[in-house]
């Protein structure tokens, strides 16, 4: 096939590729917990609003969402990770590009709860470790419509996150499509996202309508429209992006985060960026 149509073959292939977020608009969501607790039942609700009952274990999932709001774009990138990932340079490198997390565990399986409270405390020290101030996240108590077969205590589990900033804990169940809205909500509000990503508070359409997604002509909207008007599409042919994309995204966002800095000393400020890159790379080889 000649490299033009070759082109234009990969390009029909990914109708979102036209359609792109500015970086500052780009977000990574993680969800981690043990296996069975209901995260891939969770995402599933968010992206499509289905819920299934036969147990697939996940290796790790990627989707990927795009939304227009208000007249600009806007990208969710959603990773699923497995509850029993043998590689820990590979669950380190996903704590460190995630933006915002959601940690499930099972109302009626207290090893999870426990290990919920491990993965926070991995990943405050991971992201905090490497220049952030604040993480936002949200916990998921699954599965509590099986209230008879309860081990963790709701008041338990609240007073165990309720001291961690920009954290908010939430009892769901993905069966019963209970909560996942105020799930989500919450998790926008931590991040400072715009709320209009929520399940309920956009329209939903397909790739055929990918058009509508990209951005107003120099962002001039009636005003009626600006404040109404939000719609979001699952990408059909998102890919996880390379380890070295990864990288390169963080090496993007640390340089950004020692800008954001109040230091006089440029010399400290560049030795500090080589420093945080040097022990992001070591973690994946």
């Amino acid at each position: 096939m000649p490299a033009h149509a070759m082109a234009m073959a990969s390009k029909a292939s990914t109708p979102d590729s036209e359609v792109s977020a500015p970086q500052e608009n780009c977000y990574r969501l993680v969800v981690v917990g043990s296996p069975k607790v209901g995260k891939t039942a969770i995402v599933s609700r968010f992206l499509n609003g289905k819920f299934d009952d036969q147990y697939t274990p996940t290796i790790e999932d990627f989707h990927r969402k795009i939304y227009k709001i208000k007249g600009h774009v806007y990208q969710l990138d959603i990773l699923d990770t497995s509850g029993n990932n043998p590689f820990p340079a590979i669950k380190k490198l996903s704590i460190l590009t995630g933006d915002v997390f959601i940690l499930v565990f099972s109302i009626d399986n207290k090893d999870s709860f426990g290990e919920v409270i491990r993965l926070r405390k991995q990943i405050l020290e991971t992201k905090c470790g490497n220049g952030a101030k604040s993480v936002p996240m949200v916990i998921a108590g699954n599965k509590c419509d099986r209230e008879t077969s309860r081990q963790v205590n709701t008041e338990d589990a609240r007073r165990a996150f309720e001291s961690s900033k920009k954290c908010t804990f939430v009892e769901t169940s993905a069966k019963r499509c209970y909560n996942i809205d105020v799930l989500f909500k919450a998790l926008f509000e931590n991040a400072k996202m715009p709320s209009e990503m929520s399940p309920s508070l956009h329209r939903k359409i397909s790739a055929s309508s990918s058009p509508a997604l990209k951005p107003s002509s120099n962002g001039k909207l009636a005003l009626r429209r600006r404040l109404s008007e939000a719609c979001g599409m699952v990408s059909p042919h998102a890919r996880r992006p390379s380890v070295r994309s990864d990288l390169l995204q963080l090496r993007s966002k640390v340089h950004r985060n020692s800008q954001d800095e109040d230091d006089d000393d440029d010399d400290d400020d560049r030795s500090s960026i080589q420093k945080k890159l040097r022990k992001i790379a070591c973690c994946i080889q």
